[in-house]
């Protein structure tokens, strides 16, 4: 998948997302889109709630999409912030990410066009999952 015109596309799927943020505390729209292992995109926005705890991540959002729909597999990643330069999932997303691919390659964007490309591992290299817990 990771010809660029994908990426792109990807990108583009993300910054509508975006566009769909609930995010009336902060005013701190994101936008996700995931391509799972069948190839469908699935997106998400962030979603904010007034009792702060209860809000929920784009990435999250796009991610849980895909395996509700039953996707197991999850290939890229692309984030799009309004932000001086690209950033990256939170600790949370990270966490819930690792579950499905600690080398889940993550492009992350802004609306000016800078695009920073990494590996899930490389931004979260001590991840706790399954072989974490293995005796």
């Amino acid at each position: 998948m990771k010809k660029e015109n994908d990426l792109d596309r990807l990108i583009e799927k993300a910054k509508e997302a975006r566009k769909k943020a609930y995010a009336s505390y902060s005013n701190f729209l994101v936008g996700a889109a995931v391509i799972g292992g069948s190839g469908k995109i699935f997106t998400g926005c962030n979603i904010e709630n007034s009792s702060f705890g209860l809000t929920i991540c784009a990435e999250r959002v796009a991610l849980f999409k895909a395996v509700s729909e039953g996707e197991k597999e999850v290939k890229i990643l692309a984030l799009v912030t309004d932000t001086q330069t690209p950033v990256w999932p939170c600790g949370a997303c990270r966490q819930v990410l690792a579950e499905f691919d600690r080398e889940l390659l993550i492009v992350s964007s802004n609306l000016k066009g800078q695009k920073e490309e990494k590996k899930l591992s490389e931004i979260f290299p001590e991840a706790f999952d399954k072989r974490s817990m293995k005796k």
